[in-house]
């Protein structure tokens, strides 16, 4: 069994910075790939920030250059650092992450609880 917990999120002003963490914990051989997703109200959830096992990352564009994601393989935790923060930064934040629980097993999405992040204008 696999679990993620997310943590940090809040309530900011617009141009404030926030920190996001996630741990992975549970029967984990290997992490593909860990994510940050939002879901806004009303609407669908999106990728935010993504990294993969060997440290490339990708980004929306609407974060590209304020938000930064960061990883410990070793501990299985990722951050993702949200800085210049917006109004339209409001939503729950999801920790996503494809995770096998065997070295030769397809590997499986996982997802944390969420974090909900209010921006105020």
């Amino acid at each position: 069994q696999v679990q993620l917990v997310e943590s940090g999120g809040g309530l900011v002003q617009a141009g404030g910075s926030v920190r996001l963490s996630c741990v992975a914990s549970g029967n984990i051989a290997i992490i593909d790939t860990m994510g940050w997703y939002r879901q806004g109200p009303g609407n669908q959830r999106e990728l935010v920030a993504l990294i993969t096992g060997g440290g490339s990352t990708m980004y929306a564009d609407s974060v590209k250059g304020r938000f930064t994601i960061s990883s410990d393989n070793a501990k299985n935790t990722m951050d993702l650092q949200m800085n210049s923060l917006e109004p339209e930064d409001t939503a729950v934040y999801f920790c996503g992450a494809d995770i096998r629980t065997a070295r030769w097993r397809a590997g499986s999405r996982y997802w944390g609880q969420g974090t909900q992040v209010a921006v105020s204008s």
